[in-house]
């Protein structure tokens, strides 16, 4: 069992050893919504009977920050008669999606749910609760290691999506991020300009025709090139100079 410590009123965070994921519960007089569930039906179960075990109600949604496996896996183990994801995430198991804000209706509690546009996916999304100053923003923050820049990751838009996150936090939020300890305000805003200077370095390895087989070791970057390495694939592809400089074939 993994224990699931309250960071805030009414907010539990627990983090699995497997891929060093973290889990938010939040209560209401309505029941719990479990924000993401780890990476499969197994791990799931075991989640269900940690946040059974708290005796604060039931699971009435589960709410996905992202579609990777580690965040979606066990949905259906918390019988929850609601999933909800934004829309661009790829979640078999939504029954709800939207595009730009919804909300979560706990009775005491209102639960915001914002999509601050591409960044570590297409389809990531950020929870608020507004009453008790907390954020949980998955994978867009990271703590545990530097941010991940994946296959579907879009660098170029990532370091806008984290100033909305910063318009939302106070000097007082915790921010609980996809994996690692929470974080406050100060931390979301450092990494915000790590971010940039990886778009950035990008924006000009590409205007200045660097091919991309080149690029990673072209630079100095803020995170460990084996973080960035896809991302620099991505971003050539998102830049019209950058497509310029391919080789014909």
């Amino acid at each position: 069992m993994t224990q699931l410590v309250e960071v805030a009123d009414r907010v539990w965070v627990a983090r699995y050893a497997a891929y060093d994921v973290n889990v938010t519960v939040l209560g209401g007089e309505r029941g719990l919504v479990v924000v993401d569930s780890r990476e499969s039906v197994e791990a799931g179960r075991e989640l269900a009977a940690d946040v059974a075990a708290l005796g604060r109600g039931e699971v009435v949604a589960v709410v996905n920050t992202h579609d990777h496996v580690d965040h979606v896996g066990g949905n259906t183990a918390l019988g929850a008669p609601e999933v909800v994801a934004h829309e661009d995430a790829d979640v078999p198991t939504a029954t709800r999606t939207f595009s730009s804000v919804s909300t979560l209706d706990l009775g005491d509690r209102v639960v915001e749910l914002f999509h601050p546009g591409r960044a570590h996916t297409a389809g990531d999304l950020v929870v608020r609760v507004p009453d008790a100053d907390l954020l949980v923003v998955g994978d867009l923050v990271e703590e545990a290691t530097p941010p991940w820049y994946g296959a579907d990751s879009w660098p170029l838009d990532w370091p806008i999506a984290l100033d909305m996150v910063l318009g939302l936090a106070s000097g007082s939020t915790v921010v609980v991020p996809g994996h690692g300890i929470p974080v406050d305000r100060d931390f979301v805003e450092q990494q915000r300009g790590d971010v940039g200077i990886v778009a950035e370095t990008l924006r000009d390895l590409a205007g200045r025709g660097v091919p991309r087989a080149e690029a990673l070791a072209a630079a100095s970057w803020p995170f460990p090139p084996e973080h960035i390495a896809e991302g620099v694939a991505r971003a050539y592809d998102q830049l019209p100079q950058a497509r310029r400089t391919l080789p014909l074939v």
